[in-house]
């Protein structure tokens, strides 16, 4: 009778143990959700989030998965995404830092005329750059990658663009402060406004160009609505730049057991910052073939009026030294730090 007990009660605590463990196992998995300001066939998504989970969901044996929400579904506004993420409405998200203006002030240095011929080079250099100088900017996250886009370049509507004659008093979308201050140092009036709102503000003719980089074109539609493209010549640094930032929310990477915090980390940071730059690179080619088809004009800054655009807006530097300095730093050595570690990765 006692033996019979004995192992209806081991049984039933095998069974416990069983349910307990199962429960365990559910427990460790993750859903973490991402949110960018794009649409879903946009660049970041497609090409970068969607590999990314992919890889990470294979590596933790299909415990860490991800829910996207494109679009800004999630709510806010582009501007208000890095908040989101300190503050946990999302666990991850993707956005330019500086929409807010003048918080990010140390990290606006590869915005600065003229900085980084391309993304491969200048967003490993970018993620250096932070982890050396800047991470005080970056408080109240954790930062997965760092990276620049293809480069800017003038999309116009309706008038073809060579010269600073032929951009004077033009107005045109700036995505940055600093983007801001390159338009107005080369002659046209600024329009400050996230990305989304590019498109509809060219075909009501708000504005008469657009400081835009290839990578997002098809997204925005862009070549429906501009004919007119200028850009440096090739193997030049762009006009400008943007800085981006995929950071996480700290206490969803602190809830995580050691061997999922692994998986993150082993798939983010330097190595992620410089193979996104390099799929941001490579989206350059087919974003000028649909401008192409759609009967637009490429045009480059002759040596002439790369040099003449140089000098007009050497004073966006030396503004951006002074405010720099104003907050404590050597603006100087960081823009020489910047330009040569953008040099180290081949820019």
């Amino acid at each position: 009778m006692k033996s019979r007990i004995w192992a209806r009660s081991g049984a039933a605590l095998a069974l416990a143990a069983f349910a307990l463990g199962a429960g365990g196992a559910a427990a460790q998995e993750v859903t973490l959700k991402i949110h960018h300001f794009l649409p879903p066939k946009g660049t970041i998504q497609a090409q970068v989030f969607e590999p990314w989970c992919e890889k990470i969901g294979k590596e933790s044996g299909g415990r860490l998965k991800c829910q996207i929400y494109p679009a800004m579904q999630l709510g806010g506004t582009p501007p208000q995404l890095f908040d989101q993420a300190r503050d946990g409405v999302a666990d991850i998200v993707w956005t330019l830092p500086t929409y807010q203006a003048g918080r990010f002030v140390k990290s606006e240095v590869f915005e600065l005329p003229f900085m980084a011929k391309n993304a491969e080079s200048g967003s490993p250099a970018f993620w250096d750059y932070v982890q050396k100088n800047a991470q005080d900017e970056f408080r109240g996250v954790r930062v997965l990658a760092l990276h620049v886009h293809d480069g800017s370049l003038l999309h116009f509507t309706n008038k073809r663009v060579t010269n600073l004659e032929e951009v004077k008093g033009l107005k045109v979308r700036a995505p940055t402060r600093i983007g801001t201050k390159f338009l107005a140092a080369i002659g046209a009036v600024p329009v400050q406004m996230p990305v989304p709102q590019v498109t509809e503000a060219l075909s009501k003719g708000v504005i008469d160009g657009a400081m835009v980089p290839w990578e997002v074109a098809p997204a925005l539609k862009l070549q429906e609505v501009t004919k007119f493209h200028l850009d440096t010549a090739p193997g030049l640094p762009k006009t400008s730049n943007s800085i981006f930032v995929i950071a996480m929310n700290p206490a969803k990477y602190d809830s995580l057991p050691p061997d999922l915090k692994k998986v993150i980390d082993a798939n983010t940071g330097l190595e992620w910052s410089k193979q996104i730059g390099k799929v941001f690179d490579g989206t350059t080619e087919p974003a000028k073939k649909l401008a192409a088809a759609a009967g637009g004009v490429f045009d480059t800054l002759s040596a002439v009026e790369y040099d003449r655009w140089m000098k007009a807006t050497e004073g966006v530097d030396k503004e951006w030294i002074g405010e720099v300095g104003a907050k404590g730093a050597n603006g100087a050595a960081l823009l020489e730090d910047a330009k040569a570690l953008i040099k180290k990765y081949g820019g």
